[in-house]
């Protein structure tokens, strides 16, 4: 019975416990961290259990649960997995245990409000990556709005309420434009079968056949600039990349870590299926401007990382610059480059969410994030220094780490087609060496100005224990890459044959 519905418990079973949540009196904050705790514990054995049960050479969509929803306009609620989605749900499970743990030693008033957030977070992200029908996913992509805009703007920083509204409005805006577009997709469908229907599988038979000739006004083109706009939003692409630094800089440590380890990747899921799966005559019209922005992203995101004088600042910078990559990666369209774009959205994941929860240790410890009040690190957390200089090197692509396995795949697929492209995107990571091994020297081994610096003490086994998932991953699929790519490769291969 729980095999038949498990990508649904999965989904689901979070706003579950969150309701359970509710009706815990606001007093017992250690019973509403242990209960989050373990329901995240269960959701990620949850998870494994789809990664176990996956048959790598199927390509399509399996586990799948539909039932109807509101029949009368086509609209079920159905969910499926494939080997695109598969990873980016086990990333997602993987970081709700880690963000609770985080934020384990937290005393604000509001812990119950928090872990609520938390869950229907994570049903909304989860439900995004495996939403089979259009109507479907348009609710779980607006779920995730507002428990992040809460995250943000309750327990922020001092311009949190600024950069709450920033986020809300521009992720709003893009929303719009996307419904317009699901909606347009429903009554075509019905314009060419004399059915309605919102069903992923039923649009990807008849939105190929959008036109996208006669100019920019061509209903194929139109359609997919509407998706693109929203998606460019969340990935983000300059030049809409403006509401990230603000957010990821007013919210606490555990907001960041989800914004980048998972929401920023719904915008990049969401071009590759939707965009490129539904309208590839124009994707391929698209392409070049894809491919123009990508590059502008690199390059933009790292020149100005390495001026920024906040360090949770130049990650958040640095996430624009590595998420041009993956957008590269998408848009040059190769089997090499795809995989690479998908296991990009992975390692982002777990280096930049390791990298803010890091820095938000340091920051409990000294109640700053400029860099130039720290200095000589190294001699007082040794431990600390170690574990932020390894993931460091998996962000910047070291070999032997993770970074590099994305970043070669996407360069070495994007060559045959975009050689320019790819020349300036290398750029890029020499620039990306430039900002982060510069901002380790000067937090790590530079002048100790500061006195109470000295007084520091190391990384305790709390804070081991919450990085230590993601510092392992990092590790692993420098090394052994095709445990993550072996899943995918049959879904990416049939994602492009279409």
């Amino acid at each position: 019975m729980v095999n038949d519905h498990l990508l649904t418990i999965v989904t689901l079973g979070p706003t579950a416990f969150a309701v359970l949540l509710l009706f815990i009196p606001m007093r017992f904050k250690q019973v509403h961290r242990v209960v989050t705790l373990i329901t995240s514990i269960v959701m990620f054995a949850f998870s494994t259990r789809l990664w176990s049960g996956f048959n790598a050479d199927n390509p399509g969509f399996q586990f799948v649960d539909q039932v109807p929803w509101i029949p009368q306009f086509g609209i079920t609620f159905h969910v499926g997995l494939d080997g695109i989605s598969l990873l980016l749900v086990l990333l997602t499970t993987l970081l709700l245990p880690v963000v609770v743990l985080a934020a384990w030693s937290l005393n604000i008033e509001h812990i119950k409000s928090l872990h609520i957030t938390f869950l229907l977070l994570t049903t909304g992200m989860i439900g995004t990556f495996v939403a089979l029908d259009l109507f479907l996913f348009y609710i779980f992509w607006e779920i995730t709005l507002i428990p992040m805009y809460f995250i943000v703007g309750i327990w922020g920083g001092h311009r949190r309420i600024y950069a709450a509204v920033k986020f809300f409005i521009f992720t709003m805006a893009g929303s719009v434009f996307m419904l317009v577009a699901i909606l347009f997709l429903a009554w075509f469908h019905h314009q060419q079968t004399g059915v309605w229907s919102y069903d992923y599988l039923d649009i990807l038979q008849t939105a190929p056949l959008l036109p996208t000739t006669g100019g920019l006004l061509a209903p194929g083109l139109l359609i997919f600039a509407a998706f693109a706009f929203a998606f460019a939003i969340k990935v983000p692409i300059f030049p809409l990349h403006t509401w990230l630094p603000d957010a990821h800089v007013e919210a606490p440590t555990t907001g960041s870590v989800l914004l980048a380890g998972v929401l920023l990747k719904m915008g990049a899921y969401g071009f590759l299926r939707f965009n490129r799966a539904l309208l590839p005559d124009a994707w391929e019209f698209f392409t070049p401007l894809l491919i123009v922005l990508a590059v502008i992203g690199i390059i933009y995101g790292a020149l100005v990382a390495m001026v920024q004088p906040d360090v949770k600042k130049l990650i958040a910078y640095s996430s624009v610059s590595h998420l041009g990559f993956v957008m590269l990666g998408l848009a040059a369209g190769t089997q090499a480059s795809t995989q690479g774009a998908v296991l990009q959205m992975v390692n982002h994941g777990l280096t930049t969410g390791a990298l803010f929860l890091l820095v938000g240790m340091i920051y409990e410890r000294t109640h700053t994030r400029l860099i130039e009040r720290y200095g000589g690190l190294a001699g007082v957390m040794p431990i600390f220094t170690g574990i932020f200089l390894l993931v460091t090197l998996g962000s910047i692509g070291l070999p032997g780490l993770n970074g590099f396995v994305g970043e070669f795949l996407i360069l070495a697929g994007s060559w045959a087609g975009h050689p320019t492209a790819v020349v300036f995107a290398g750029l890029g990571i020499i620039l990306s060496a430039v900002y982060m091994l510069w901002m380790v020297q000067r937090v790590f081994w530079g002048p100790l100005d500061v006195e109470a610096n000295r007084a520091l003490h190391d990384i305790n086994l709390r804070e081991i224990l919450v990085v230590a998932p993601l510092v392992v991953l990092i590790v692993w699929i420098g090394v052994h890459p095709n445990t993550f790519l072996e899943p995918m490769e049959a879904s990416v291969r049939l994602l492009l044959t279409r």
